[in-house]
């Protein structure tokens, strides 16, 4: 109940007249926009506003914008309009796994001349809409940025010592570069007692069970930047990633003696994306290329051991992926008086290749291989896509963009069952911006979307694990859907400020749980289905009412989903979906000094995951409680300590399995409820 009334609260303040007492905003007054179109920013953020943090990047800086939080826009469907709602000098960012988020922690915060907060339906930059951040900055020496992120858990898992980065940025003539080494590390695990109960709920096992969840993701990567003379922009981007991951769970049963579960990835991928700008013909011509390669060898085995001595039971599977996705994009942009026109065409070819082989051990003690068929396969689809947009001032205070375009996609599955199909999708949005007040921005937003197909759910594949598989399903769709999305955004001055969001979406082909057959099930397409949502991202500065170094932020989502259940027919959540996520921080800079400290939440909840034979379910119980101490120089370093899990927060999960289908009698149930324990972490970020 605490955080819908802290959300009440909030939304109450967004409704608030402007001038009703509250601080003007001296220290973020609007400045002209820089390198993002001839626009007005919201606000305009020199980096003096953000010195009471002390930060190291550009990333710290934009942590610390009032009402603002950083979208990514990895799954989108190739690369085309919109993506990230970050701008670095009024450029998208031409990479997808390597994202926004490690490149703005790459940029040094002494190298950042001002932040501008803008509406993205305002730029000419098609697709974007609601906050932007667009961070002006320069390279003119050498500079570094490292980061070192030790944490440990105080229960059964070993510490995590080797997570961190370290960067470089320069510059030579027109040239200015950026390279990076990092890992992404992680030691994770929980452990407790999991029951099995029959049908009518008597137990038939008690299980003590531990999990650990080890894995390292070390990456290198590069940036290049090259500035012509006539107004040419070029950008090249590297990286290359080597991970592993490695998940043991050993359990101890009363009736399953013993349960050994064992599964490895070991994978190898890179990503090289770069795009060029030049005049030509009264405007500007952009060539944007991506290629990505992912190679995922998997290994997965168990074996049971019984109390009553019986043969050991046990399987194994072995699955290879190489994921490849290789996209060609051209964008030209020319003014035509007050409006701002784009031409783009975009072609694509994204490719699964799988091999998979299951292993079932024998009375002997030897694995035997038994078939699963469909699992050999290779999938690919072909893309084009073409999209006209224009955009332009309305008004005074009101700015119009919209876009209209179409796409056609042939996919191609070999293998068993395998087909061939062809699309042709439409596909547009219309967007407004409206300054409503001095300190009120509105944007409304209808659009036509596609959807990207995960190529997995066309193969046959089985999860040793959860115990479950899925049948092949070449007659998978994309969905398609209508978009409404209303964004409105109240600067509270020296207050803070409060973006709240609201969205509906109609969904044409849904991808959900269907039955394939008489007995098997696949991920397939389901008529309809509609999801609606609202979000709030707010910031309240306490100096106003004499609290001088008070921050409090507090940000909320909340989804419902709805879709005819293809099994009973009734209506249910879609599977896995989000159904609200909360978090709240408060900070305290001490005036005058380098200390801080700070206090934080968060806790979430999801549906059920729905399959026709099972049902799971996730009663977490309890948010994460945290807090932490920073000390922003250290002999030049920012240097924090803190604790979270403070209340116990647990990982309950509870599965149904039944005799036949969902509709039919309950066979057993597994309930768990694990524990992890207060995790400590310190982080330590410099520059050089």
């Amino acid at each position: 109940m605490t955080h819908r009334l802290l959300a009440t609260v909030a939304l109450a303040a967004l409704l608030c007249t402007p001038g009703m007492g509250l601080a003007q905003d001296a220290p973020d007054a609007p400045v002209p926009a820089a390198g993002a179109g001839a626009t007005t920013p919201l606000r305009s953020f020199d980096p003096g506003y953000f010195d009471r943090f002390a930060p190291r990047t550009a990333l710290d800086m934009v942590r610390q914008i009032p009402g603002f939080s950083i979208a990514e826009g990895e799954d989108r469907r190739g690369l085309g309009q919109g993506g990230s709602n970050v701008l670095i000098n009024g450029e998208r960012f031409s990479g997808k796994s390597n994202d926004v988020i490690s490149e703005l922690g790459r940029i040094g915060a002494s190298n950042v001349i001002r932040i501008e907060l803008i509406d993205g339906a305002t730029l000419n930059l098609p697709g974007l809409t609601g906050q932007v951040v667009n961070i002006v900055s320069k390279v003119d020496s050498l500079t570094g940025q490292f980061r070192w992120s030790p944490r440990v858990r105080f229960r059964r898992t070993d510490p995590q010592f080797l997570d961190g980065e370290v960067s470089i940025s320069g510059k030579a003539g027109k040239i200015a570069y950026t390279l990076s080494l990092s890992n992404d590390s992680f030691r994770n695990g929980n452990a407790g007692i999991e029951r099995v109960l029959d049908a009518n709920g008597a137990v038939t096992d008690r299980r003590y069970e531990e999990l650990y969840v080890d894995g390292d993701r070390p990456r290198i990567a590069a940036g290049v930047k090259y500035q012509g003379d006539g107004g040419q922009v070029g950008n090249l981007n590297l990286s290359y990633e080597r991970g592993w991951t490695e998940i043991r769970e050993d359990s101890d049963g009363e009736v399953v003696r013993d349960r050994d579960y064992l599964e490895t990835e070991k994978e190898y991928n890179y990503e090289i994306g770069g795009d060029f700008l030049f005049p030509l013909w009264g405007g500007n011509l952009k060539l944007i290329g991506l290629r990505r390669f992912e190679h995922s060898p998997f290994f997965t085995r168990i074996f049971l051991d019984f109390e009553d001595r019986r043969p050991r039971e046990g399987n194994s599977l072995a699955t290879v992926i190489d994921e490849t996705e290789t996209i060609a994009r051209a964008e030209y942009g020319w003014k035509a008086g007050k409006a701002d026109w784009q031409l783009s065409v975009e072609g694509a070819i994204n490719k699964l290749d799988t091999r998979a082989e299951l292993n079932l051990l024998d009375t002997t003690g030897t694995f035997q291989p038994v078939p699963l068929p469909g699992s050999d396969a290779v999938v690919e689809e072909k893309r084009a896509e073409i999209g006209l947009s224009y955009g332009r001032p309305l008004s005074s205070t009101l700015t119009l963009q919209t876009s209209l375009g179409g796409e056609y996609s042939q996919i191609v599955q070999s293998g068993v069952g395998g087909l061939t199909r062809s699309f042709i999708r439409p596909k547009g949005f219309v967007s407004l911006a409206w300054k409503a007040t001095p300190r009120l921005d509105l944007s409304l937003r209808l659009q036509r979307d596609v959807g990207q197909l995960n190529f997995f759910d066309f193969v046959a594949s089985a999860d040793l694990g959860a115990e479950n598989q899925n049948s092949g399903n070449p007659e998978l769709v994309p969905q398609q859907s209508w978009n409404i999305d209303f964004q409105a955004t109240q600067n509270l001055g020296a207050l803070g400020s409060i973006n709240a969001k609201a969205f509906v979406n109609f969904v044409e082909d849904i991808v959900d749980q269907v039955p394939i057959g008489a007995t098997g099930e696949a991920p397939g397409n389901i008529a309809s289905a509609t999801i609606w949502g609202v979000s709030l991202d707010s910031t309240f500065k306490m100096d106003v009412i004499g609290w001088t170094g008070v921050r409090f932020d507090i940000d909320y989502t909340y989804r419902k989903s709805s879709l005819p259940d293809p099994l009973t027919g009734i209506r249910r959540r879609i599977s896995g979906d989000t159904i609200h996520e909360f978090s709240a921080e408060l900070r305290y800079d001490i005036p005058g000094g380098d200390w801080a400290m700070g206090a934080n939440y968060s806790d979430f909840s999801q549906a059920d995951e729905v399959r026709l034979s099972q049902l799971a379910e996730f009663p977490i119980r309890g948010g994460d409680l945290g807090f932490y101490i920073e000390n922003k120089n250290v002999r030049g370093l920012t240097v924090r300590a803190g604790m979270s899990n403070l209340i116990g927060t647990n990982e309950a999960f509870r599965r149904t399995f039944y005799v036949g289908r969902r509709d039919g009698p309950v066979a057993f149930v597994e309930d768990r409820e694990r524990f992890f324990g207060p995790v400590v972490s310190l982080g330590i970020n410099g520059s050089f």
